[in-house]
């Protein structure tokens, strides 16, 4: 399979939801960061994106609404190093009333350096029932505006191409 990954330059359009230097405990044997670690950049970047959608304290206290993480494909492009300065960026690619797919990229800012990527597919949740749910009138519209913005940047984003929203 041949993907064509987006330059650093194309993955800085996009909002920058976590910037974190990485802490020489996330050091494998190998000598660079562990890939347990890949996961909690992507959500810890996760939680700034969903706050722009509408999805805060509230929603998931009061309304009772969350999400289910479904599915997900990684791609580790380049070593990242205790030490290194990383960003967190996302891409909404589609939505339909319950779910949305995207995709997170990783840059190493200290090594100019795309490190990863995941696709992700996601649910909109009810969290009494325990069930997938459609999202809320107010949530759908942010989702789609954001949607709709992002699908005017001039670069595909690398889909494995076996996910959708």
């Amino acid at each position: 399979m041949s993907v064509r990954f987006p330059s650093v330059g194309n993955v800085r359009e996009l909002p920058e939801l976590l910037t974190q230097a990485i802490p020489a405990e996330w050091e494998d044997y190998n000598g660079h960061v562990n890939i347990q670690y890949y996961m909690r950049l992507y959500e810890q970047g996760g939680w700034p994106l969903v706050g722009q959608l509408g999805l805060d304290e509230s929603y998931f206290r009061d309304r009772r609404c969350g999400l289910f993480d479904l599915e997900h494909h990684l791609f580790y492009l380049s070593e990242v190093y205790a030490g290194d300065e990383v960003s967190v960026h996302c891409r909404l690619l589609d939505k339909t009333a319950k779910r949305f797919h995207g995709m997170m990229f990783l840059l190493n800012q200290t090594r100019n350096a795309l490190a990863g990527t995941m696709e992700f597919v996601t649910s909109g949740a009810d969290l009494d029932a325990r069930r997938t749910a459609v999202f809320p009138d107010d949530i759908a519209v942010r989702m789609s505006a954001m949607v709709d913005a992002q699908r005017g940047l001039d670069w595909d984003a690398p889909v494995c191409g076996v996910m959708s929203a």
